[in-house]
């Protein structure tokens, strides 16, 4: 079992590493401009990377549950690749918040299409093991 799913695992990891990254990012501009939790404001350079960190954590669980269901009904190999997508766009996103507000719309609107990549996966993977299990439709057989 661990064959079919070792990718989606590695993704995980690497994600959690990318949120710690985030999260390292708002401590240091914490101590750089003096803001002590749990303060959320300051000078814009602080405020960008706070947001930055907070979006990005936001989205995350709903990341690691399309990720997950994409690559057990679907294809693992094929959400992996997606979740790696994912995550350089994620990284692209704040490095690109964190210079200027108008640098995180190209990154953040690709990782949006990658989500709703992986909620296709998921939802087609979900929908033939449903009809599979519980009405006897193999549709894979019917198209080939």
């Amino acid at each position: 079992m661990l064959d079919q799913i070792h990718l989606l695992a590695a993704v995980t990891v690497l994600g959690v590493l990318e949120q710690a990254y985030f999260f390292l990012q708002v401590i240091y501009a914490r101590r750089t401009f003096g803001i002590s939790p749990p303060k959320i404001s300051g000078p814009p350079e602080f405020e960008r990377i706070f947001r930055a960190q907070v979006n990005s954590s936001e989205y995350f669980p709903i990341f690691l549950a399309l990720l997950w269901q994409a690559g057990i009904f679907f294809h693992q190999g094929l959400a992996a690749s997606l979740g790696l997508l994912y995550l350089c766009s994620r990284y692209c996103y704040f490095m690109g918040y964190r210079a200027s507000s108008s640098e995180r719309l190209t990154p953040i609107y690709f990782g949006t299409g990658v989500l709703w990549v992986l909620v296709a996966a998921a939802a087609l993977g979900l929908s033939h093991f449903f009809l599979a299990h519980y009405v006897g439709l193999n549709v894979l057989r019917l198209l080939t």
